[in-house]
């Protein structure tokens, strides 16, 4: 099986956004940083959600990272689904943080449950084909509207979604052009059908 070990955002100042993800999420190994100076404009066609357990928690990681430099796009609220807010980091990466529960068990704290990338993608159904071909598996599959591939031990799962609706979802208009300015790290390099680039993975190449 196929997995993300972890993920490469470009940035413009490594050690701006360094100090940016330490204080407001606390990401160590789950993501990595490099320079790079590849135009990009508008939406870069993914984001990265961080899945917490209680609203409480989703508002101290919202609020830590607004205090490090991030811009609200999304206010925290609640949901059919649940609680969540999305926030936009200095380099431009844009994060959700979300729980499926309505309600507080216990006092807040800023640990993260689990992390997803979801990749805004032109035709889902196509693009689950082209996974599964590169060794993923599917766990959850709504027609072409959204796929959710199996983690197994990664500490990022991956996941499909329409491009329009992720844009809607993150609260930005869709359009957007240029570099991807991410990379994902994963068991072989190849490069997706929307043009995401995944590189092998430090934890692969030792396999």
């Amino acid at each position: 099986m196929n997995f993300i070990d972890a993920v490469t955002l470009e940035v413009a100042d490594t050690e701006a956004a360094e100090r940016f993800y330490t204080a407001a999420f606390g990401l160590d190994t789950q993501l990595r940083l490099r320079a790079a100076q590849e135009p990009t404009i508008g939406f870069r066609g993914y984001t990265l959600s961080l899945v917490v357990s209680q609203p409480a928690n989703a508002d101290a990681l919202i609020d830590a990272a607004v205090a490090a430099g991030a811009t609200v796009l999304k206010p925290a609220t609640k949901s059919m689904w649940g609680y969540g807010g999305v926030v936009q980091a200095p380099d431009g990466a844009i994060w959700k943080i979300a729980t499926s529960a309505k309600k507080n068990a216990g006092p807040a704290t800023r640990e993260i449950d689990g992390i997803v990338l979801l990749l805004g993608v032109a035709d889902v159904a196509a693009s689950k084909k082209f996974y599964v071909e590169n060794g993923f598996t599917v766990g959850k599959s709504f027609g072409r509207v959204y796929v959710e591939f199996e983690s197994g031990a990664s500490p990022v799962k991956l996941a499909l979604y329409r491009r329009k609706a992720l844009a809607k979802d993150a609260g930005v208009s869709p359009e957007g052009t240029g570099s991807h300015r991410i990379a994902i790290c994963g068991a072989a390099p190849f490069t997706d059908l929307d043009g995401f680039a995944w590189e092998t993975s430090a934890l692969a190449a030792q396999s």
